[in-house]
C-alpha cells in the first residue's frame, strides 16, 4: 500500500499535477504578471495581520494568517490584484 501511495505521488510531481482545496479559484494568467508574495505580505501587515504562510492554491494566493483580533485565518486573494476572492464552504 505504501509502495502504492509512493508511486501515484511520485507521478503526480513528475506530471506537474497541482492539488487544490477547491475552496478558491482564480483565473491568474502566468505568474510573470503576478504581484510578489512580499507585497502581499505587507499589505496584511499594514492591516494588524501576522502572516504565517502564503503559498499558491488553485492559482490565488492562500494565506494563513492571525488577524488583528488575534484569530487564525485561511484567506485567499487574487495574485495579480492582491483583491480578496470569496471561497466556497466547505
Amino acid at each position: 500500500m505504501k509502495a502504492a501511495v509512493a508511486l501515484f505521488l511520485a507521478f503526480c510531481f513528475a506530471s506537474g499535477v497541482v492539488f487544490a482545496t477547491g475552496l478558491a479559484t482564480c483565473d491568474s494568467g502566468p505568474q510573470s504578471s503576478w504581484q510578489s508574495q512580499e507585497t502581499l505580505t505587507k499589505i496584511l501587515s499594514d492591516k494588524g495581520w501576522t502572516v504565517r504562510r502564503i503559498k499558491i492554491d488553485g492559482g490565488c494566493y492562500e494565506a494563513y494568517v492571525v488577524n488583528d483580533k488575534g484569530e487564525r485565518q485561511e484567506a485567499y486573494f487574487h495574485p495579480v490584484t492582491l483583491a480578496p476572492v470569496p471561497t466556497k464552504p466547505r
